[in-house]
C-alpha cells in the first residue's frame, strides 16, 4: 500500500488530523516556521536584486531531521499548513528545507479541521501558490528593513535596546495622536432640561427631554440662560403637538472576522486581544470531546471576510427554522457593506457544526473555552436569523415656543435577539409606548429638572478600539493585530490601566524621533497603501521585487539623513544635583526601558540607582514646594508635589505657576492654550511661552 505522509503547523493538529485518515497516513508537524533570516544581519542581499538569505530557525534541526525521514518513507507528501499567507510560506519553506523538488508534493488547505472538511482537500489537492508566499516573504522583508535599519539610531538616541517596527510604529503614532487630543480638550459646559409631566390615570410621569424652540434645536451654555429658559417655561401649558407611531427594524449582526471577533471578546468577556487569539486557536485546532474524540470546533481565526459557505449557511437556516421556526430564518445572507480591502481568502469565523451547540460541549471546554465558543456560536445563528423588530412611539410636546420630546420603543419581534444580544442592544429597550396619548392629553408639569454637563474628551484607545482603528484604515491584517499590539506593551511604549491604554515616556520618546525623522514610515496613508500593494503581491498583480526596490531606497536616505541629525543630538549622560548617598558622586540621568532614572556614574563599583523625579519649575498649589514630573508603577506620567506622601497634589495635566484671574485656582496646559483645572469655572486663555512642552 502507497504511504501518504501529511505535514502541518501544530502539533495539536495532528491528532485531530490523524483520527480522519487511514492507516496508510502519517501526520506530523512542523512546530510553525522552520527558516527565516537571520537574527545577527539583515539577511537581504541588497546588491543582488534583495534576494533574501534564509536560515534554519535555531532548535529546528532535530525537526527538520525527523521530517527528513518521513519523506522519505512516503510516496506522496501533502503541506497542510494553515489557509493564508504565512501558512503557504511555511509551506514553501519546508519544500525547500526538505529539498522536495522532483518528489510527488501537493499543497492541501481547509478552513476547519472536520473529517469533511479534510477529506475534501485531500481530493483538491493544488501546488502551492507562489503569489501568497511572496506576499508574505514581502512584508517580512519589508519589517526586517525598517527593524534593522531604524533600530540602531533609536539605540543611539535613547541609549537602551529598544527597536522599531514597521505597523507597530504607526500603531504606536495612532495613541500617540489620541493622547495628544485628550491632552489638548478643554471641556465646554452645556445645560440639559427635562420636564416631568403628570397624565391623568397615569402611575408614573412621562419625562421629556426640552429639545430646542419652534425654530430648531438649541444648546444651553450657561448657569444663567438655563434659568431665564426655565422661568420662561414654567410660565406656559405643556400640550401634545404631534405623536408619531412606527416600526424600527434592527438587522442581524454579521458573523464574526478576527477584528470583530477581537473586539466583542474584548468589550463583552473582557478577554485581551492576545488571549482571545490563543483560546481561538485552541478551538480551531482541536478540543477533546468526550465521546467523540478531538474535534476542530470553529473554522479558521484570522480572516476579514463574511462571507459563509452555502452548506453552512444551509445547515444553519435548517437548525434555525427547527429550533425557533420559520419566521425566525432571515430571507437573505447579510452583505458587509463599503469598499473595505478584504482578501476573502476564506469564510467568516463559525462553528464548524452548527448541531455542535454550546450546552453539548460544555463540560469538555474549560470556562474561558466555553465562553468564545459560545460567543462565536451565537453570533453565527444569530447572522442567518431575521432582523428584530420595535414598535415605536415619538411624542412632540410645545409649552410656549419650547419643544420637548419624547421617543419610546418596544420590542415587537425578537428574532436574532433571542439568540445573540450585544450591550447597545441590551440598553435599547423601553416600553413605555403611551398608546393612550393623543393631542387631547392634558399634561401638567410636577418639575423641571436642569443638569449641569461638560462636554467628554475622546476616548483612551482601548486595545479593541485600536484594532477597531487599525482595521478602518487599512493598516495590517487580521493576522497582525494581535502582536502589533502585544510588541507595543512588550516594549512598555504603551501601558494599560483597566482597559485603557496609555503611552509612556520612553514611548513618546520613541514616536517624536519616528515623526521627525521616519514621517513616510509613520504615515497611516503610506502604510494603508503598502498593505494594498501586498494584496496586489498576493493576487499577482504586482511583482514583489517592484514593492522592495521602490521601498529601499527612501528608507536608506532618510537613515542617512536621521545619521547626521543625531550625531548632533548624542545624549550624554547629564549630571543631577542628587548625591549618592552610597559614594558621594553627583547622580546622572539615564534611560532605562521604562524612562529616566538616575544611576551612580560609579558603576558597576556602585550601582545605586533611584527613581528620577523632573522637576518642571512650577510651585505645588497647594504647599509652595516643588512640582515633579512622576510615572505610575506601569509608566503614565503625571504632576505630583516632591513633598508627597505629606501633599497629595496631583495632575494628570502639566500646571504652570500662572493662577486662574477668574477663581484662584491653578491653571494647567492643554494644547496650544492654557485652562482653569477648575472644570467649573472653564476659563481658558492663549498660552504665551510655547517653549512650556
Amino acid at each position: 500500500m502507497a504511504k501518504y505522509l501529511v505535514i502541518v503547523e501544530s502539533p495539536a493538529k495532528v491528532k485531530t488530523i490523524k483520527k480522519f485518515l487511514g492507516k496508510n497516513y502519517e501526520v506530523v508537524a512542523s512546530n510553525g516556521h522552520v527558516r527565516d533570516l537571520p537574527k545577527s544581519q539583515m539577511g537581504i542581499d541588497i546588491e543582488h536584486d534583495f534576494e533574501p538569505k534564509y536560515i534554519t530557525i535555531r532548535g529546528k534541526g532535530d525537526v527538520l531531521a525527523k521530517l527528513r525521514k518521513e519523506v522519505k518513507k512516503a510516496d506522496k507528501i501533502y503541506l497542510a499548513t494553515d489557509p493564508d499567507r504565512e501558512g503557504e510560506a511555511i509551506s514553501w519553506h519546508l519544500s525547500q528545507a526538505l529539498k522536495l523538488e522532483g518528489k510527488n508534493v501537493q499543497r492541501i488547505s481547509f478552513n476547519e479541521i472536520t473529517q469533511n472538511a479534510v477529506k475534501a482537500a485531500l481530493k483538491q489537492p493544488r501546488t502551492i501558490d507562489m503569489n501568497l508566499v511572496d506576499a508574505q516573504q514581502t512584508r517580512r522583508i519589508l519589517d526586517r528593513m525598517v527593524g534593522y535599519k531604524i533600530s540602531p539610531l533609536l539605540w543611539a538616541k535613547v541609549k537602551r535596546g529598544l527597536s522599531a517596527g514597521r505597523v507597530q510604529s504607526v500603531a504606536l503614532r495612532i495613541v500617540c495622536d489620541r493622547e495628544e487630543e485628550i491632552a489638548a480638550f478643554i471641556p465646554e459646559e452645556y445645560w440639559t432640561m427635562e420636564a416631568e409631566l403628570f397624565i391623568e390615570g397615569e402611575k408614573k410621569p412621562l419625562v421629556a427631554k426640552l429639545y430646542g424652540d419652534e425654530n430648531g434645536k438649541i444648546t444651553i451654555s450657561s448657569e444663567k440662560e438655563a434659568k431665564n429658559i426655565a422661568q420662561e417655561i414654567e410660565k406656559e401649558s405643556f400640550q401634545v403637538l404631534e405623536v408619531k407611531r412606527g416600526e424600527r427594524i434592527k438587522k442581524a449582526p454579521l458573523p464574526f472576522t478576527t477584528s470583530t471577533l477581537q473586539q466583542e471578546a474584548s468589550k463583552t468577556l473582557n478577554f485581551p486581544i492576545s488571549k482571545t487569539m490563543r483560546i481561538a486557536q485552541q478551538l480551531y485546532e482541536g478540543v477533546d470531546i468526550k465521546g467523540q474524540g478531538t474535534i476542530g470546533l470553529i473554522t479558521y481565526l484570522r480572516t476579514d471576510s463574511v462571507r459563509i459557505s452555502e452548506e453552512a449557511d444551509a445547515q444553519a437556516r435548517a437548525y434555525i427554522a427547527d429550533s425557533y421556526g420559520e419566521n425566525y430564518t432571515s430571507e437573505i445572507q447579510p452583505v458587509k457593506k463599503g469598499g473595505a480591502k478584504i482578501q476573502d481568502a476564506h469564510e467568516a469565523i463559525r462553528p464548524s457544526d452548527i448541531h455542535r451547540t454550546p450546552v453539548l460541549v460544555k463540560d469538555s471546554l474549560s470556562r474561558d473555552q466555553f465562553r468564545l465558543y459560545q460567543l462565536i456560536w451565537k453570533r453565527f445563528v444569530a447572522s442567518r436569523m431575521a432582523s428584530a423588530v420595535y414598535e415605536t412611539t415619538a411624542i412632540k410636546i410645545g409649552a410656549g415656543r419650547y419643544r420637548f420630546h419624547v421617543s419610546a420603543s418596544k420590542l415587537a419581534f425578537e428574532g436574532f435577539l433571542s439568540v445573540y444580544t450585544s450591550e447597545e442592544d441590551e440598553k435599547e429597550e423601553n416600553k413605555l409606548l403611551l398608546k393612550e396619548i393623543d393631542e387631547k392629553t392634558k399634561l401638567i408639569l410636577q418639575e423641571l429638572d436642569k443638569k449641569q454637563h461638560f462636554t467628554q474628551p475622546p476616548a483612551h484607545y482601548t486595545e479593541a478600539s485600536l484594532v477597531k482603528a487599525l482595521e478602518e484604515l487599512g493598516i495590517g491584517r487580521p493576522s497582525t493585530y494581535s502582536p502589533t499590539i502585544t510588541t507595543l506593551l512588550g516594549r512598555r511604549y504603551i501601558v494599560k490601566e483597566a482597559k485603557n491604554i496609555y503611552v509612556t515616556e520612553l514611548g513618546e520618546v520613541v514616536n517624536q524621533i519616528m515623526k521627525e525623522s521616519f514621517p513616510t514610515i509613520v504615515d497611516e496613508n503610506f502604510t494603508a497603501n503598502m498593505e494594498s500593494l501586498l494584496d496586489g503581491v498576493d493576487e499577482g498583480k504586482v511583482n514583489w521585487k517592484t514593492v522592495v526596490s521602490n521601498f529601499y531606497p527612501d528608507l536608506e536616505q532618510a537613515v542617512e539623513i536621521a545619521e547626521k541629525e543625531l550625531e548632533k543630538v548624542n545624549i550624554e549622560d547629564e549630571v543631577s544635583d542628587v548625591v549618592c548617598e552610597q559614594c558621594g558622586r553627583n547622580m546622572v540621568i539615564k534611560y532605562g526601558p521604562h524612562g529616566k532614572f538616575l544611576a551612580c556614574p560609579g558603576f558597576p563599583e556602585c550601582r545605586n540607582t533611584k527613581p528620577y523625579l523632573e522637576k518642571i519649575d512650577v510651585k505645588c498649589p497647594k504647599c509652595g514646594k516643588e512640582v515633579v514630573q512622576k510615572k505610575t508603577k506601569k509608566g503614565r506620567k503625571y504632576y505630583g508635589c516632591e513633598d508627597n506622601p505629606e501633599c497629595d497634589f496631583m495632575s494628570w495635566s502639566r500646571p504652570v505657576n500662572e493662577k486662574c484671574p477668574s477663581c484662584g485656582g491653578y491653571m494647567v496646559v492643554k494644547g496650544n492654550k492654557l485652562a482653569c483645572a477648575n472644570e467649573q469655572c472653564g476659563y481658558t486663555t492663549e498660552r504665551k511661552d510655547e517653549k512650556t512642552p
